[in-house]
């Protein structure tokens, strides 16, 4: 059996580094972590019973994360172009513009991307994360695609010739 402060001593670091890449705000991350902590204190006390705490936690995190993004609208944009080919991303100045079009996804978009290549699960485990059906994480992941794919700041701009 783990103990809460042992726990959150190894495992401090990546919740919050996933809490950060799950919401890209820096104080919210550790606000949410703050509170999976405090939740699994009020829960089962200083002695963690939880088979994989980890993952507990994670889903706890995703939980708080969702839930305070429902009280916000939806912030997709939505455009009518498609690019032509992949656009690699080379520059710091490109990259941080990716971070910054992950940030304009929707909450549950953001989380499915995030599960599924920055914590490297499988779309049947993102879906127990989440509570949601397998086809609605491919549903949400698809969305999400389409959303960065249409996104101006991701597309490069091409001079007029004149």
């Amino acid at each position: 059996m783990t103990t809460l402060a042992g726990f959150a001593g190894t495992h401090g670091l990546a919740l919050t580094k996933f809490a950060y890449v799950l919401c890209g705000d820096r104080g919210l991350a550790e606000d949410l972590v703050q509170d999976t902590y405090l939740s699994l204190y009020r829960r089962y006390g200083d002695a963690l019973p939880v088979d994989a705490p980890v993952a507990y936690a994670r889903r706890a995190i995703v939980n708080a994360f969702v839930s305070r993004g429902r009280r916000r609208s939806s912030r997709e944009l939505a455009t009518a172009q498609l690019p032509e080919r992949a656009i690699e991303m080379t520059t710091p100045d490109e990259q941080d513009a990716m971070w910054r079009t992950l940030a304009t996804l929707p909450d549950r978009q953001r989380t499915v991307l995030v599960l599924r290549y920055y914590v490297d699960l499988p779309d049947e485990q993102i879906a127990a994360v989440i509570g949601a059906s397998l086809g609605t994480v491919r549903s949400l992941a698809s969305r999400a695609f389409a959303t960065l794919r249409d996104h101006p700041a991701l597309n490069p701009t091409v001079e007029d010739e004149r």
